[in-house]
């Protein structure tokens, strides 16, 4: 039988329960070198740290009321309609326009604006709407307030009748009776009842 020493088991338990010594100084000298070649960087103790912020100003957003705005402007356009129908509605229209089909006619375009050349109600000169109304009932007149005298029979002053056709050089309306004329009259204004200004106006009968 082989006989082992005593010693021997100890020694081989303490083996078992130790390291390997490790050299530190041999692992930190280049992290040590790489330290004592680097720049010192000091500070002084008062120092404070600072930053420059960029300035901010609060700005109160503006409010944006669509919805005033359209009812406002809204409420403006029904005001200046409003307004010419008023006065269209005010305009004095004579007695003898009831009933009488020229003047009936006549009367559905006050309001209308002169325009030179014009024979629409988007516009009209004088005889442009003299010549337009009696088209409705179906009678061609020339386009001239010359050509309209020279189509017609003139009457005396006492003999004329609302419908007829009242001739001055260069002019030429629509009597309404009495003392007044439907016509357009000049750039600027609309066709309208108004008084007769002619000092010796012709009074034509058309048919």
């Amino acid at each position: 039988m082989l006989s082992v020493p005593a010693n021997a088991t100890a020694h081989s338990d303490e083996a078992a329960g130790s390291l390997n010594a490790v050299d530190t100084a041999a692992l930190t000298a280049s992290a040590r070198a790489a330290l004592n070649t680097s720049p010192v960087v000091t500070a002084p103790a008062e120092a404070a740290w600072t930053f420059d912020a960029p300035a901010v100003t609060a700005v109160k957003p503006v409010e944006v009321k669509q919805t005033r705005a359209s009812t406002a402007a809204s409420r403006s356009t029904a005001r200046a309609t409003t307004a010419t129908t008023a006065a269209v509605v005010n305009a004095p229209i004579p007695q003898s326009v009831a009933g009488n089909a020229v003047l009936e006619i006549a009367a559905r375009y006050v309001g209308t604006p002169y325009v030179s050349g014009g024979t629409t109600p988007i516009g009209f000169d004088c005889s442009g709407f003299v010549s337009y109304v009696y088209a409705q009932l179906g009678v061609s007149l020339p386009r001239t307030s010359s050509g309209i005298k020279a189509a017609g029979t003139v009457v005396s002053r006492e003999d004329a009748l609302p419908g007829d056709i009242i001739w001055s050089p260069g002019h030429v309306a629509i009597y309404a009776g009495g003392d007044q004329q439907i016509d357009s009259p000049r750039p600027g204004k609309t066709v309208q009842f108004r008084d007769i200004w002619q000092s010796s106006p012709v009074f034509i009968r058309i048919g």
